[in-house]
Formats: C-alpha cells, structure tokens, sequence
C-alpha cells in the first residue's frame, strides 16, 4: 500500500514512503564507474542517445549537465499517463545470481528487472541528489533473458540515471567481443513501484506502480454485482499494520485503534521454496521493541479484535512480498499457503498489495480456490495503484472484476500519482477532491458494486511521498459520491449511498499523528447512512 504494495517501502514510509552498454569502447562505456562485467549496453549513455534501450515514446533523452560521471546520462520525463519506462532485455544463465545497480537522481526513480523466472527485484528511491541502487536476484532453471528496467512516476519531474550494471554471468547469445550485448525491448511491460515498507503503494509509496497487464479480464456486468456479505458494516475503515519498524509508532494489534474495521497486516513475504506461495511471521526487531511480542500474544489480539466485530487479514506485498503468480500451479500454491496462514494466526482473509503487476486470470484463480477452502466468510480486499485501475483491461480492476463474487473492497491509493484521468476522460490531479470521485466512478462504472471501491490515503503526510490530504478533502469525497454533494467542478451522473469505505496506511504512522485517520475520517465514515 503501497509507501515502498505498499512494506510499501521503509524509504517512502520514513521520507513521508527502478539501464544500458558494452564495455571496454570510449563511446559505450558505462563510465569511470561501470562494472567491468556489465551485461548492459550503452550503460552510461556515453552514445550520447538512448541507444541499446526501449524507452516510452517522447520521455527520454540524455543530459551533459546532470550526470553522475562521464559525458551523459539517461534524463526522462513522465507524464499523466506513462512513467517514463526505459527497459533492456539481456541474454542470462539459468540458476544464476546476477546484481543489478544504477546511480540515479530524481524525485522518484524505479529499478529492476522481470522475466527472472524466481522473484522479479525492484528497488527505488527519492532523492534530488545522486544515489546509488542495488538489488540482486536469482535466474530460474529456464530463463535464458531478463528485462531490465527504470523509471519515474506519473506526472513528477524529470529524473536521472547513470552508470546502470548488470552484473553475473553472460548469456549464451552474448556477444564474445564484450561482457554481453543486450537487445532492446520492443515495448515496456509492467514494472515495478516501489514496495511498501512506509506505505500501501509505497510499501509503503508511491508505490511502485506495475504498467496495467495484458492478460484477459472479464467484460465488465451491465450492471454491478451486489458485494459479499463479508466484512463488518455498511461502510468500512481499513487500516494497515507495520510488521515492520520505520520511524511510526509501534504497535501491538491490541492497540489499534476501535474505529477501525479491517486491519491488514503487512506483509507477507515470498516463500522462495514454494513459487506462488507465501509466508509470516512476526519481524523479531519490531518484537523487541513491544517489549518481547509473541506469537502467542500476536494471535490472542487477533482473537480479541474479532470479539470486538473486526476483522484481521493477512497483507501480500510490500518490499520483501514481491511474489508472482502467474500459472496454474502457482496460484495453487498461493492459495494453500494463505489459507495455511489463516488457519496458524486466525486472519480472517487476505488483502492484495501486490506492486510488481498482477496476473488477472491466475490471481483471480487463486482468490477463488481460497475462497472454496475458507468459505463465505473469507475477506478479500485490494490496494491498487491509481495506475491500476485506469480501466476495465488494467492489471487490478481487471482483477477485481474477475472475483466481485468474493470481493469484499477494493481501496485504491489515491496518492503518490501524480495527475490521472478519470471515469469522464478529464485530467485530475492528485490531492484533490475530483482525483477522488472520478476515480472512484471508474471502477464503479467498469462493473463493481459501490460498496466495494474506497479510498486510499496517507495517514500523515510522513506516510507516503506525495498525495496527503487533510480530513476535510476525503469527507467532501465521501459526500460527492454518497450524496452528491460537496463535489468539485466533476459531479457523478448519480450517487452511491453504499459505497465503501476509506483506508490508510497505516495504523502506526496514524497513531503517530495523533490517530487523526481514525477520529476523523473514521468517525465520518462509521455515521454516514
């Protein structure tokens, strides 16, 4: 939930929340910097251009003046509605560690890779000075190329990158007069945001935001499905729970707020002995930091908020839950461990932060096999990226339309975005009562039920890099899409009495704010009709 699905990113969290050259010619180098082994080709963009790289039409170009090293480096500029993608696909070995880096500038800058056959790495960062990134990751048995990735994010200024590695043993389609030679992708596919350890999409983030899937949705309802009976009330107040420490408040479960309806805890991890599944277990730091929190104690607060009519769900996402599922064994797989969780902790369900891009037709597969072991009080909820939800064929609406029978809410980040288009094609810039409402009308226009799509925010404006809003604007969102009042200059053609609810990341940076989240937009949403 983004701060870097959302942990959304302890970067992002903690501030508020991903390349390409051979080496050895002058005019290829990666700069005085570049790794001697980089697969990457026209690393440093010393080319002076962006050969050797796919980047999303009229963004990137490269610059003399802002550069880490070297004569140039890569300067691309978002938009509304594109991040300014630039990939590289690079020939591999199977069951090979390979570490990939980038020095890089600007107000938020993505790198990873995808295609890696294990779990896809990202990593991001914020800052107006130049840094370097670093992650690493494992090839499958069968992956012979992986793309390469970076990117800013939508609708913020331009960034920077230079000297970007690739480094681990050449392909077997490697050039023998260089390291490795790279072909350039023929489009950008879906990347990654950053992960969560501050924020939902900013896993804390912006969070990273994956580009919309290509994979099949179901065509939207004539008219919207009526919503599961799961859940606690008429509109609900969802908040997420660090695992995790970061600078906000710590908690037990036991001191989380009444107001709140759902409490996902975040995050699940991937379980690399299991592809698709997922694991937890309580972050010994944060353990510590409670005064020695058990599982034991863990579980008892589960059980007392559930006494109470709340509901406890498990979060998949965040900076260590990049988890792909993309085939049928996997969602399987996905499926039997959320359950196995459910059954050791008590969760009642499982919220879907996942920022690295979601496979409709798997995903939605493995909700369902969920679904048939945990029966009809499952909780089901989403945290997608406003990116993701764009329309009917966009990676996590389409989802969400793959599984309304068993869809309790869908809360969408609206922060950390940047400007997007809404339900009437008009151009809404985030933080804005418009960004809300028009956004909100999309998904319910696309095909759910007005009582499954609520609303994201930032419980304080150290929770996400961008988009916190005070109480006023999200009660005025509220009214609009309820009541039809208190709207900006865009109105729905109808009200939505039973739509459903808000959400925040997160519990903990709320109760450092002085539970601001839970007394007001809690209070407001619990009275509405």
């Amino acid at each position: 939930m983004a701060s870097p699905r959302r942990a959304v990113n302890a970067a992002l969290a903690c501030t508020a929340a991903i390349g390409l050259g051979v080496t050895g010619l002058v005019a290829f180098s990666g700069g005085a910097n570049a790794a001697a082994n980089n697969l990457l080709t026209n690393a440093g963009f010393e080319a002076g251009s962006t050969s050797g790289w796919s980047c999303d039409a009229g963004t990137a170009t490269v610059s003399s003046t802002t550069k880490y090293d070297g004569s140039y480096a890569l300067a691309a500029t978002p938009t509304s509605s594109v991040n300014a993608q630039c990939t590289q696909t690079v020939s591999v070995q199977p069951n090979s560690t390979y570490t990939l880096s980038a020095w890089v500038n600007g107000p938020y800058v993505y790198l990873g890779a995808t295609g890696t056959g294990t779990t896809d790495p990202s990593t991001w960062s914020s800052s107006s000075s130049w840094n370097q990134l670093t992650t690493t990751f494992t090839t499958g048995a069968s992956t012979t190329s992986v793309k390469v990735y970076l990117h800013g994010w939508y609708g913020q200024a331009t960034y920077y990158a230079d000297d970007v590695v690739l480094s681990g043993a050449a392909g077997a389609s490697s050039s023998p007069s260089a390291s490795a030679s790279a072909s350039a992708s023929a489009s950008a596919s879906a990347s990654a945001s950053p992960s969560k350890s501050s924020s939902p999409s900013a896993s804390a983030s912006p969070s990273q935001s994956s580009s919309p899937s290509s994979s099949p949705s179901s065509s939207p309802s004539s008219s919207p499905s009526s919503s599961p009976t799961s859940g606690t009330g008429k509109h609900l107040v969802t908040g997420y729970w660090q695992d995790f420490d970061n600078g906000a408040t710590d908690q037990k479960i036991s001191d989380v707020s009444s107001q709140y309806d759902i409490i996902a805890v975040a995050f699940a991890d991937a379980d690399p002995s299991n592809p698709g599944g997922v694991t937890f277990t309580l972050d010994p730091t944060l353990a510590s930091k409670l005064g020695g929190y058990t599982a034991a104690q863990f579980k008892a607060d589960i059980a007392a908020k559930q006494a109470a009519g709340k509901k406890v769900i498990i979060s998949v996402g965040g900076q260590n839950g990049t988890i792909t599922v993309d085939s049928a064994a996997k969602a399987t797989n996905f499926a039997n461990s959320v359950y196995s969780l459910m059954q050791t902790y008590g969760f009642n369900g499982v919220d879907i932060d996942l920022e690295n891009g979601i496979n409709p037709t798997y995903m939605s597969s493995a909700l369902h096999q969920l679904a048939s072991k945990a029966g009809s009080g499952l909780v089901v909820t989403m945290a997608p990226q406003t990116i993701d939800v764009l329309n009917s064929s966009s990676d996590y609406l389409a989802t969400a339309l793959q599984i309304k029978d068993i869809l309790t809410i869908m809360n969408t980040q609206f922060y950390n975005s940047g400007s997007m288009n809404g339900c009437d094609g008009g151009v809404y810039s985030q933080g804005t009562v418009d960004f809300i409402t028009s956004l909100s009308c999309t998904a319910i226009q696309a095909g759910l039920s007005p009582s499954q799509v609520g609303i994201g925010v930032p419980a304080s404006s150290q929770a996400a890099g961008s988009g916190y809003v005070s109480p006023t604007v999200v009660e005025n969102a509220l009214n609009c899409l309820a009541k039809g009042t208190n709207c900006g200059t865009f109105k729905p053609s109808t009200t939505w009495p039973s739509i459903g609810g808000v959400m925040t990341w997160s519990t903990n940076w709320d109760a450092s704010n002085g539970n601001q989240f839970a007394n007001n937009e809690g209070v407001f949403t619990h009275a509405l009709p």
